[in-house]
């Protein structure tokens, strides 16, 4: 039975939970619909439906590295140890990769997490192909690779210890302070100049990211691992992602002020981007936690997007288009300046890669 809480009133809310629903998924021909007729005083059960736990399943996929074409994203390989993520966050980009998986963009996505238990081992099956030519790799080009789950599988930190053993160079992409669970990892490798981190850091304001990204590390929690980072040589940036126009643009600066602060070292930012079933579920999280932002957030959004709430193409999806898209991109720009974070970290060192050691088993041939 799949529960839809769709008739809850405003500021009522699943907690601990971004999506407040299940959203029809558009790749099934039969989609259920809960019936709580049956159970309609039974308020301890009801009051159970609303509050799902997160369920780990078992992710028997053949490989791990995914290979990306889109001119607007800045690397081309990137590592997912988790498909879902229980971060939970309203607006993530993410969410309709799990109707491929045949579940939904909104509660499955969060609650219902694939673990690649052999990513470390299929890891280094990638890099131990004979045509593979270095360059930096991606850790959660999708879904977080320190989400709550990397606490139990320690699958990130066993990548991690391949790409030291290999000396490949990394780029990790996290909002979550258990980064730093893996400085002496990190560290290492940034002494080779194999590794940089990007932590994303959405709103300074507790509340809000206790609603929007229910089960990540607050706010403060991200500035001190940017600065534990930074303290350990390793070079980090912060990323404002997204840029949610009318709930929390106007941040920007104190957001770029903290993070130089703390020791960052470069930024940038993404857009809200709400393709397909993300927009129901945002915007129904938006209506019941911020309900008189709701309005304003929708016009704001459209004026970026050519009316639209989302344009896919690429060069504008991840920046927007229109006076109020030029507005956000100027500030980010000359705040960036005046805090130090315009500028660009150095490359990573390809050449030091060596081979992961021969073990048991023909090598793979492509």
């Amino acid at each position: 039975m799949l529960f839809r809480p769709d008739n809850r009133p405003p500021g009522d809310l699943i907690r601990g939970r971004g999506a407040q629903s299940r959203p029809a998924n558009p790749h099934l021909r039969t989609n259920l619909e809960a019936d709580l007729e049956q159970v309609a005083g039974d308020d301890e059960y009801l009051a159970e439906l609303g509050k799902p736990p997160t369920v780990y399943l078992s992710d028997e996929s053949q490989s791990l590295v995914t290979e990306n074409r889109s001119p607007d994203i800045n690397f081309r390989y990137s590592v997912n140890p988790y498909r879902g993520c229980s971060h939970g966050c309203s607006y993530c980009y993410a969410r309709p990769t799990h109707e491929y998986l045949g579940m939904n963009a909104g509660l499955d996505f969060e609650t219902r997490v694939l673990v690649k238990h052999r990513a470390p081992q299929l890891f280094r099956r990638w890099l131990a192909r004979p045509c593979w030519a270095p360059e930096p790799i991606a850790f959660s080009g999708v879904t977080d690779c320190y989400q709550p789950a990397e606490r139990e599988f320690r699958l990130t930190r066993g990548c991690l210890e391949v790409a030291l053993e290999c000396r490949q160079p990394v780029m990790v992409i996290t909002k979550n302070a258990l980064v730093v669970r893996d400085l002496d990892l990190l560290g290492e490798l940034a002494n080779w100049r194999l590794a940089k981190v990007a932590v994303s850091v959405t709103t300074l304001d507790d509340a809000l990211a206790r609603d929007m990204e229910p089960r990540t590390s607050s706010p403060p929690a991200r500035l001190r691992a940017i600065g534990e980072l930074a303290a350990a040589g390793v070079p980090t940036m912060v990323m404002v992602a997204p840029v949610i126009p009318g709930l929390n643009d106007s941040e920007i600066p104190a957001i770029l002020e903290a993070a130089a602060e703390a020791g960052a070292r470069g930024a940038s930012y993404v857009l809200l981007r709400l393709p397909t079933t993300v927009e129901p579920v945002f915007m129904d999280w938006l209506r019941r936690a911020r309900p008189n932002f709701t309005s304003r957030v929708e016009h704001h959004v459209r004026s970026t997007r050519g009316g639209q709430m989302y344009q896919s193409r690429f060069g504008l999806r991840g920046r927007g288009s229109g006076p109020m898209a030029e507005q956000i991109a100027q500030a980010f720009g000359v705040f960036a300046k005046r805090y130090g974070l315009a500028g660009e970290t150095a490359p990573l060192d390809c050449s030091l890669f060596q081979p992961p050691s021969s073990g048991p088993g023909q090598r793979m041939m492509f």
